[in-house]
């Protein structure tokens, strides 16, 4: 049997008559700890919903045990009448018609699933009232209350300030590594996830690259990706990747992300 969490081979994917997806493919080993980085656009959700089964694609997809997703962000309504507790349950029985029928090991499930994120200090509140550090760790609890073997996450740190997308990710690298979930997280910047990849995957104009960080984000890599010359500039410790000077090609991918790789 294959090590592998999730195998994905050949993948292409097309949407209103255009090929978001050509011809991906990457594995990613059980416990791995993968950043999804592209640009708006470039076809990161397409992926995850690809992955999910909810879009019509070609090619293989291969993923062992169950599938935790948490998707981009939710808007809730401040007086919405649902608990943060109450949520984290919809995920053991949400799927499913009636009013579930209360038990000590449905509870016991969703207490450690909100332990796990550190929320049970606010599990009664409104989720609507949470910050959204928090809103974050209770979409994240939902998702993990079932057990899940890999946990795909849509831009879980997008409206987040530095020190709560900061505080997410050294959660999910302790939960990854405690329960050896595998972890693909989509981001339009990887700088905050570096100091926890195992892999990442870039992906750009529908073609994608994985591997881990110093292999893939390198000037001849990149620019063989995007199709045009890019540069990966290093100065004072951060790496720049931006398009180069003079390219005739398009620059729409012009200033792509500023990260910094140990």
């Amino acid at each position: 049997m294959s090590d592998a969490a999730l195998e994905v081979s050949g993948l292409s994917v097309s949407q209103g008559g255009r090929e978001v997806l050509r011809q991906i493919g990457f594995s990613l080993p059980r416990g791995a700890f993968c950043g999804l980085i592209g640009s708006n656009g470039a076809g990161k959700t397409t992926l995850l919903r690809a992955i999910l089964g909810l879009l019509p694609s070609r090619g293989r997809i291969s993923a062992s045990g169950r599938i935790g997703y948490v998707p981009q962000k939710i808007l809730f309504e401040p007086d919405v009448p649902v608990r943060a507790r109450d949520f984290v349950a919809l995920g053991l029985d949400g799927h499913r018609f009636g009013l579930p029928f209360p038990s000590r090991a449905r509870a016991e499930k969703v207490t450690a699933a909100l332990r796990a994120v550190e929320a049970e200090g606010f599990a009664g509140q409104r989720i609507g009232r949470l910050s959204g550090g928090q809103q974050q760790r209770v979409l994240i609890a939902h998702a993990l209350v079932r057990s899940p073997d890999l946990l795909l996450l849509d831009e879980p740190l997008a409206n987040l300030d530095i020190r709560a997308a900061a505080e997410i990710v050294a959660l999910l690298k302790r939960l990854s590594q405690e329960r050896q979930v595998t972890v693909l997280l989509s981001a339009h910047d990887m700088n905050p996830l570096l100091p926890v990849m195992d892999r990442i995957l870039y992906v750009a104009d529908g073609k994608a690259i994985c591997g881990p960080v110093a292999d893939v984000v390198r000037t001849e890599v990149l620019s063989d990706l995007y199709g045009h010359h890019i540069d990966v500039i290093r100065v004072h410790g951060r790496v720049l990747v931006v398009a180069g000077d003079g390219d005739s090609h398009d620059h729409r991918h012009d200033h792509v992300h500023v990260t910094a790789i140990p």
